[in-house]
């Protein structure tokens, strides 16, 4: 099912209060591995029309984003995900691949998929034949997560956003990355239906503004 998916402007004094405000309150994602959260990679992928760039950019009310994601710098876990938006509602496809996968994919090959059409994989392959889907570019982040179960709620706070074009190389220690100047750290809350009013309440600072951040553009027109 689409979740909503809505964005902030989050600055580091917000960062700080709201983290200590929902630690006491929620519990942390399972894939935090210290008390500052997790890091994230994720490989993004477009066309040789640079389609999923322009939905953005065009504030197409139906947009679509490839990506493989790992995390803490791990090959452990290898996600495939197709990302589909409608307005501020998301739907994730995704699945586990393994790391001769993923640099099939790099290399613009198609990989093992099963016969569903909404299979991440076999979205991979079809975009790949029919438009060149192709990676762009790695970004990547620290994140601090928490979760309450009622709602199916996820309240992500990202920091220290940071990109490279040096696709070839995802995942490896030794690639260097390009800070945004602006724009470095963002809040995420997603739900199902509804998210409880407690949590509207820890999350309510006054100065914080509603925001259409895509990570995917900003740090693709970093290099333009």
């Amino acid at each position: 099912m689409y979740r909503v998916e809505d964005k902030f402007n989050c600055g580091a004094r917000e960062m700080y209060c709201l983290q200590k405000r929902l630690c006491s309150v929620l519990r942390s994602d399972f894939n935090e591995n210290s008390v500052d959260g997790y890091s994230v990679s994720s490989l993004y992928f477009d066309d040789l029309e640079e389609s999923c760039l322009a939905d953005t950019v065009n504030g197409d009310r139906i947009r679509r984003k490839y990506r493989i994601r790992i995390y803490n710098h791990s090959f452990d876990s290898i996600k495939l995900e197709v990302k589909e938006k409608l307005d501020n509602r998301v739907l994730k496809k995704s699945k586990n691949i393994t790391r001769q996968e993923l640099y099939k994919l790099i290399n613009c090959e198609c990989i093992e998929e099963v016969s569903a059409m909404d299979d991440a994989a076999t979205l991979f392959n079809l975009a790949i034949k029919t438009s060149g889907l192709r990676p762009r570019v790695i970004i990547s982040y620290e994140r601090k997560a928490f979760i309450y179960e009622t709602g199916n709620v996820r309240i992500t706070l990202d920091r220290n956003i940071r990109c490279s074009r040096d696709v070839k190389h995802f995942g490896e220690s030794d690639i260097l990355y390009d800070l945004l100047r602006d724009n470095d750290s963002v809040l995420e809350v997603k739900y199902d239906e509804f998210i409880p009013d407690f949590i509207l309440q820890l999350l309510e600072l006054g100065n914080m503004q509603q925001t259409t951040y895509s990570k995917y553009q900003i740090c693709r027109e970093r290099y333009q």
